[in-house]
């Protein structure tokens, strides 16, 4: 066991607990009043649900012993973590329970993600349903599929996921099994619950981009340990992820303000934080096999096609209400497959991609990963959202989406805009005490 290593996993999975809060600001400011608390539910209640779920078994279907063609792990292994609790149990230098935090935080923000497409019209208990069914037969295999690799998490004779280990893709830090994974399952659900009310005619603008701006910020910041922690020791890896992270981020922003300067006439405030996100997204695969030019050239790339992949749900009528497929799902393809175009073997990676010398033979693999995870997560997703509308309905009748789901769903209001309290004015007194009534108002 290395301490440092140690230190460095266990503070990058508080950092990456705290992308899930920023989230919730982030994904909570952009929608409108009336249902900023569900759509900030829907993060925590991930939050606290699959914390569970990967304790019970979700490590263990993710990082056990694969049960064959390298599918998914085996499920009983570490049954409640059974097994994992001393400190000769390692995960390369760290103890294995450094290693289970740092993989459960990135377990509950792959589902929070999703949230996102289906803003404004789920029913909260029927997300939580879905959530936990979500990780359970989608999420936690296809961690096993990428971040399981032979002979590391479940013993040295133990075998792995087949997007690591026998199709040997690069996914450094969760482009395929975290933000293409989440982008497909948010389409998928779009689909099934339907287009909200008054959508393409409604103006329904973000209510509070101070929070959209706040929650970028926090999943800039939490997004260090997310991509630079995966290195799963403070070393060099570590370090050349964190830079390609910084620069490939600030790229992408500039990238999505340039076209929506050149498409719209401005540059908002709204498509800095966007851009923010899609750049974290796209350099998220490739942080360990890119130098820092090359990623750069990635985030501009990523936040100028993201911020046109937005429009895409107005193109071909889906309704992504806070675009999970336009950011994390185009994002995560473009990040994925540049790893197959920008990869240098001078990066800790060590392979060449096209524009490098290595020909096609690192990209097929990239493409064959990708849409693998986007197809599988697609496709369950569908028949999963349809069935949970079917039997116990997912989306809100059509009078309390109106009404606001806050209300509806939570009894609860984000912002108490009428005080029942009333207050005079007392010359002298240094104070003013605002009143409802209208003498009051006047006054």
């Amino acid at each position: 066991m290395d301490t440092g290593d140690t230190a460095w996993v266990l503070a990058s999975a508080a950092l990456v607990l705290l992308m899930t809060p920023g989230l919730a600001l982030f994904y909570g400011g952009m929608v409108r009043t009336k249902s900023v608390l569900n759509m900030m539910m829907m993060s925590f209640g991930a939050l606290a649900l699959i914390s569970v779920l990967w304790v019970l078994y979700g490590y263990s279907v993710a990082f056990g012993d694969d049960l064959g063609g390298g599918l998914v792990g085996d499920p009983t292994q570490f049954l409640g973590l059974s097994g994992l609790l001393g400190e000769s149990n390692l995960v390369f230098t760290v103890p294995a329970m450094a290693f289970v935090a740092f993989q459960a935080v990135f377990a509950i923000i792959t589902v929070a993600l999703i949230s996102g497409a289906v803003a404004d019209r789920a029913r909260f208990g029927a997300w939580m349903v879905f959530a936990g069914i979500w990780a359970t037969i989608v999420y936690f295999p296809v961690a096993h599929w990428v971040f399981a690799f032979d002979g590391a998490t479940a013993g040295e004779d133990s075998l792995g996921g087949w997007i690591a280990n026998r199709l040997a893709a690069i996914d450094f830090a969760g482009g395929t099994a975290v933000h293409i994974n989440a982008g497909a399952a948010g389409l998928a659900l779009a689909l099934v619950l339907g287009k909200r009310i008054g959508f393409g005619k409604d103006p329904m603008r973000p209510h509070n981009l101070t929070l959209v701006m706040i929650g970028a910020g926090l999943l800039w910041f939490g997004w260090f340990g997310f991509n630079a922690g995966s290195a799963i020791g403070a070393n060099g890896i570590a370090a050349v992820a964190w830079v390609n992270t910084m620069v490939a981020t600030g790229a992408a922003s500039l990238g999505w303000l340039l076209t929506e300067k050149v498409r719209d006439g401005h540059a908002t405030s709204l498509g800095a934080a966007s851009g923010v996100v899609a750049g974290l997204v796209a350099i998220t695969p490739a942080c360990s096999s890119l130098n820092p030019v090359g990623s750069i050239v990635l985030g501009f790339v990523a936040g100028g096609l993201c911020a046109m992949a937005v429009g895409l749900k107005f193109r071909f009528g889906y309704d992504d209400s806070l675009d999970v497929v336009g950011v994390h799902l185009v994002g995560g393809l473009v990040g994925t497959l540049g790893v197959g175009l920008l990869a240098t073997a001078d990066a800790p990676a060590g392979v060449d991609g096209l524009f490098f010398g290595g020909g096609v033979d690192q990209l097929w693999r990239q493409a064959v990963g990708a849409f693998a995870v986007l197809a599988y997560s697609f496709v369950v997703t569908f028949v999963l959202g349809t069935i949970l509308q079917r039997t116990i309905g997912f989306r809100i009748d059509a009078e309390d989406e109106v009404s606001g789901i806050d209300l509806a769903v939570h009894a609860e209001s984000a912002y108490d805009l009428a005080s029942s309290s009333t207050g005079t004015f007392r010359p002298g007194a240094g104070a003013v005490s605002v009143s409802t009534s209208d003498e009051g108002v006047r006054a």
